[in-house]
């Protein structure tokens, strides 16, 4: 890494309406350097990268932004990709329908004689890939690849167009670890070309595995920018929050051993599909208790949760709730039984992000807050307000559109949306992913809550940590089956791995 300043930006400042999203925040990154960028959100980090990628333009008179040794403004997204700046986001903005070399060099085709040199481009496209540590057919269709080949993708096209400054923004949020280590393995290989990158994520683990400083924003301030090896977690969380940080990260539910003897509320035996996703899975989930599914992306985890909620009716084997045999034909049957379920999709699935937080957080109860077809607005709003206030849900007003509500605070919406229902068992699938570590305290805070409550949860998530602090038992998945479970103080990171990878309980 060179110490030599490839992007520098001082004193940037942006207003909207009513809101001062960035107050004088200045940022620099070198050459061949990874720079994570940290803050919970609203803390300006989108905002920040917006400006330097041309979707916004800073305030008048604002601060000043120097790339590669000259004075940028860049008017949009195709400016500052010209400038050498490309921004890789969590959804993808590639053609699934074209080959992967089509991607790569879509708009800036190599030509002969005026036509499209399609030998050349494909040529071009594997030496691309290659120079990433992927070797993959670059004529096949990028539907056909997983996300993370797709990711390489992205990055071979920003280099295509002679990129020199990557921004990473959510691109790990849908990968599996090896997955990951994939995508950063090409990162480093960047590197050393002296091609820098800007890396934003939730994930504290990837910060400390890939980044050599971390900039820090709060309330649309700067904060600090310092080494990664001299920002232990503990002081890089609490420098986001503006608090010390230590009972949120060694927080643990306390063991209860009498959960081992409550009353069984749901179990599912030798589940299997025809995909082979499932291969005999063994559950029981008791009353009050939080049990975790854990497992690498693919064992099954998702699969389970789904049969269980009869999104998926095509199973063999058996599942029960109250020791009555059930087989759900619809989510809809599943509800009216006494479930919820928080897909990992939130935007995909969850919201109805032009509807009202009232609107999405009633959406399955408008029985109770409707009459001939008409809605109670009264009725409905107190409903809201009740939520919002019990869930700590920050927004302006119950009539919000919910998209403009932060991650954290619409997966509290959705949260509450099940909570209404009065449900028995509630499935969270990845309920903290792409949210900051402040709103994933408070989502751990709410499910213990919950459960207290005597509310089962079916609680999956890639994070093990969050597993270790909020379960009282955790199941292990590998290869569509059950392969180890820990319970109480037998439940930790080492533990879930070793089961994972040995596929025999610890």
């Amino acid at each position: 890494m060179s110490n030599e300043i490839l992007l520098e930006m001082k004193n940037i400042s942006k207003t909207f309406p009513g809101v001062r999203a960035l107050k004088n925040v200045s940022f620099s990154v070198r050459r061949g350097e990874v720079m994570g960028l940290m803050g919970e959100n609203g803390a300006g980090k989108s905002t920040l990268i917006k400006i330097l990628t041309g979707y916004y333009h800073r305030d008048a008179n604002s601060g000043e932004e120097i790339f590669d040794g000259r004075n940028i403004n860049p008017k949009s997204t195709l400016e500052a990709q010209r400038m050498g700046i490309s921004p890789i986001f969590q959804e993808l903005n590639l053609a699934p329908n074209l080959t992967i070399a089509e991607n790569i060099f879509l708009g800036n085709a190599p030509k002969k004689h005026g036509a499209i040199d399609w030998k050349a481009m494909r040529e071009k496209a594997k030496e691309a890939m290659r120079e990433l540590g992927v070797d993959v057919d670059v004529s096949g269709l990028l539907s056909r690849q997983p996300t993370a080949i797709q990711q390489m993708v992205s990055v071979a096209r920003a280099l295509s167009i002679n990129a020199k400054l990557l921004i990473m923004d959510e691109a790990t949020s849908s990968l599996d670890n090896a997955e990951v280590d994939i995508l950063f393995n090409a990162v480093r290989r960047l590197k050393e070309k002296g091609i820098a990158t800007i890396f934003v994520t939730h994930k504290m683990d990837e910060i400390y595995k890939i980044c050599d400083r971390v900039t820090i924003l709060k309330d649309g301030e700067f904060v600090t920018c310092q080494p990664i090896e001299e920002m232990p977690k503990l002081k890089l969380i609490s420098l986001m929050l503006g608090r010390d940080a230590s009972t949120l990260i060694n927080k643990r539910k306390a063991y209860d051993p009498a959960k081992e003897n409550a009353e069984v509320l749901c179990e599912v035996k030798e589940i299997r599909t025809g995909t082979h996703r499932l291969n005999g899975i063994n559950l029981k989930i008791r009353k009050g208790e939080v049990l975790g599914l854990a497992g690498l992306l693919g064992s099954g985890r998702t699969e389970t949760a789904k049969v269980i909620f009869g999104d998926d009716q095509m199973y063999v084997g058996e599942v029960f709730m109250r020791q009555q045999a059930v087989h759900f034909k619809s989510p809809e049957q599943a509800i009216k039984s006494g479930l919820a379920f928080c897909s990992e999709d939130r935007k995909g699935e969850g919201i109805f992000p032009n509807m009202s937080v009232a609107d999405n957080l009633t959406m399955p109860i408008m029985d109770r807050v409707s009459r001939f077809g008409m809605v109670n607005r009264r009725k409905q709003n107190e409903i809201t307000r009740d939520y919002i206030q019990k869930m700590s849900i920050k927004t302006p007003s119950e009539n919000t559109k919910i998209k403009d509500l932060s991650g954290g605070n619409q997966q509290k919406v959705i949260l509450s949306r099940w909570l209404a229902t009065k449900p028995d068992l509630v499935i969270l699938d990845e309920p903290t992913r792409g949210i900051d570590v402040g709103a994933k305290g408070e989502i751990e805070d709410l499910i213990r809550e919950i459960s207290e409550q005597g509310i089962s949860v079916l609680y999956i998530s890639s994070e093990m940590d969050e597993l270790v602090r909020g379960c009282d038992r955790v199941a292990v998945l590998r290869d569509g089956r059950v392969v180890g479970e820990l319970t109480g103080e037998d439940i930790s990171s080492d533990n879930i791995m070793k089961a994972i990878a040995m596929g025999e309980a610890v």
